[in-house]
């Protein structure tokens, strides 16, 4: 869900505007379809996907894009009827139901959201500040993004087993430690408590609620949760970043984050009653989302109600993405032309989302991301391998360890886990799991002198110090155990090893993540409170924690140091 660890074909290096410039009058502010298809076939050809839907409307009309399959191995393509989960673009849905309700006088935006719960039911306050419906929507309310106490059973699906008690319990016990309004931070939690809060007040469901309310009005057929049998047979297959199917997500406490399910043409439905191209009940709600408007920290970037707003060269782009396990969506529009465009994808793509085609349709501006280049692995003697073995240090502190065995080269940075590289030429090699490459720099001897690491655009040279590599003793023994937790609130957050190299510890549900700069996330198991350890590498690290249990500092363990790296965020 989200919002949110590349061959190139020619059209990636001209703007799909200036294609449309090219088209007869009266001209389109969109390319024709040839052009838009030749895009997704890149992406699906470049295995960023399986297919991908993208539907426009001006005031011309509307279309439907569409390249790819409903499903791997399943040769039935797309089109503007097949379903996708859209993931947190519900969110926008949720905070249409609140202005709809508003104006039938249900419902105040100044409400707080207690009001609309069991009685007894705790909603955490601050300084006397209640968490009102406008600040659900707005995403300022000051709760998590994420409840603490999610823990799924099925990480693959991991809101199924979320229940109504558990929300309670986590909202009963939870402490805000921001000022509510005071700052925008995105929250699930959120917004499907909003969903939840709306649902109680009209004494229905979530998803008969957007039926009655939105797509009913609107002749959306194809958007709600629970699909018949005939929309089960046009949803899309998901599929992760292996592009392997995955589950459908189900959200049954926390639906108005991400559960709806609908069609492009659908959603074009949506865009129509945005736009003014067709008039309903919903007008005055549609209009009343877009008053109410936040600041996000990020520049140019506001929070309405529900949408965000990008403004760039005083034009107003309205917009809002989504994601599950297996999905991806963008939809958006410019009011002032009176544009909009739909995204829909049915796999999750490691090098990016969608959402770069939604903008740059919507604002040229916006460049198209490149597919990442595709680097095809060769053979070589791994007697070559020796030559290139050895310790390169990228900064003082910073050191990349090559490794072989056998006929395979292995790379570890400082602080990471020891990764596989692949060779594309004898000097020339490249990560599977990163897009990242290294080139070796050698002698007449075809022995290394130095590498290059090629990452995010940066090439970043690093000499070699040392061939001869320590023996490594055995790894200790590390025995994980159970850790409430809530305890790991506490330790989120960033830890500044080098200076510009950066530890990111994050929590997703009762799970504790590192990612180090410009490498991939990992999970990190615990053996105590405040100790934990790797399972693909041997390492270990140990949070300094304050009297409340929050983190001021973590100290890495590996290849016999103790690194300290102080809490900066």
């Amino acid at each position: 869900m989200n919002r949110s660890v590349v061959g190139v074909l020619a059209v990636t290096a001209i703007s799909l505007a200036s294609l449309a410039q090219a088209q007869a009058a009266p001209p389109s502010p969109f390319p024709p379809d040839a052009q838009i298809r030749q895009v997704l076939a890149e992406r699906v050809n470049t295995k960023e996907g399986i297919g991908i839907v993208v539907g426009v409307i001006e005031p011309a009309g509307r279309r439907v894009v569409a390249y790819g399959n409903l499903a791997k191995g399943d040769r039935r393509p797309l089109d503007g009827e097949t379903i996708f989960e859209i993931g947190s673009a519900t969110k926008v849905f949720t905070s249409l139901l609140l202005c709809e309700m508003v104006q039938r006088e249900e419902v105040a935006l100044s409400d707080p959201v207690a009001k609309y719960l069991p009685a007894g039911i705790t909603v955490p306050e601050r300084d006397g500040r209640a968490i009102t419906l406008q600040d659900l929507s707005t995403h300022t309310s000051g709760l998590p993004r994420l409840p603490g106490n999610l823990s799924p059973k099925d990480l693959a699906n991991p809101y199924a087993d979320y229940s109504v008690e558990q929300l309670y319990q986590f909202l009963s016990s939870y402490e805000l430690t921001r000022d509510i309004g005071s700052q925008y931070e995105y929250s699930n939690l959120g917004a499907g408590l909003l969903g939840h809060a709306l649902a109680r007040r009209a004494g229905v469901d979530y998803d008969a609620l957007v039926r009655s309310r939105i797509s009913g009005p609107l002749g959306m057929t194809s958007t709600g949760i629970a699909l018949s049998p005939e929309q089960k047979a046009r949803l899309a297959a998901g599929h992760n970043e292996a592009m392997e199917t995955t589950p459908s997500w189900d959200l049954p406490t926390l639906a108005g984050a991400g559960g709806l399910r609908s069609s492009a043409n659908d959603l074009l439905l949506f865009l129509a009653a945005n736009l003014g191209y067709s008039k309903s009940p919903l007008d005055s709600a549609l209009s009343t989302m877009l008053k109410v408007r936040r600041p996000t920290g990020a520049p140019d970037l506001e929070i309405a109600l529900g949408w965000h707003v990008f403004t760039r060269n005083g034009t107003e782009v309205v917009w809002h993405n989504g994601g599950t396990g297996g999905y991806r969506s963008f939809i958006g529009f410019d009011p002032k032309s009176r544009t909009g465009v739909v995204v829909l994808s049915n796999a999750v793509a490691a090098a990016g989302e969608v959402d770069d085609i939604g903008q740059h349709l919507l604002d040229p501006q916006v460049p198209l991301r490149e597919p990442p280049k595709q680097h095809k692995e060769i053979a070589v003697n791994s007697r070559l391998l020796d030559g290139l073995v050895g310790q390169y240090e990228l900064m003082p502190g910073f050191v990349l360890t090559v490794t072989r065995e056998g006929g395979r080269l292995f790379v570890q940075a400082t602080g990471q886990p020891k990764l596989e590289v692949y060779p594309e030429s004898p000097r020339e090699y490249f990560y599977k799991v990163v897009d990242a490459q290294i080139t070796f720099e050698t002698d007449g001897s075809g022995h290394a002198t130095a590498l290059v690491l090629h990452q995010n655009g940066a090439n970043q040279r690093a000499k070699l110090i040392d061939t001869n590599l320590p023996p490594q003793e055995p790894s200790k023994e590390h025995t994980e155990i159970a850790v409430d937790p809530r305890l790991l609130d506490g330790l989120v957050g960033q830890y500044e090893l080098l200076p510009g190299f950066v530890l990111t510890v994050t929590r997703e549900s009762s799970h504790l993540f590192v990612q180090a700069t410009g490498q991939p996330k990992l999970e990190v198991y615990p053996e105590s409170p405040n100790d934990y350890f790797y399972k693909v590498v041997d390492a270990q690290i140990t949070f300094e924690t304050d009297s409340r249990g929050h983190a001021t500092a973590l100290v890495l363990h590996q290849n016999g140091a103790n690194q300290r790296a102080r809490r900066v965020e």
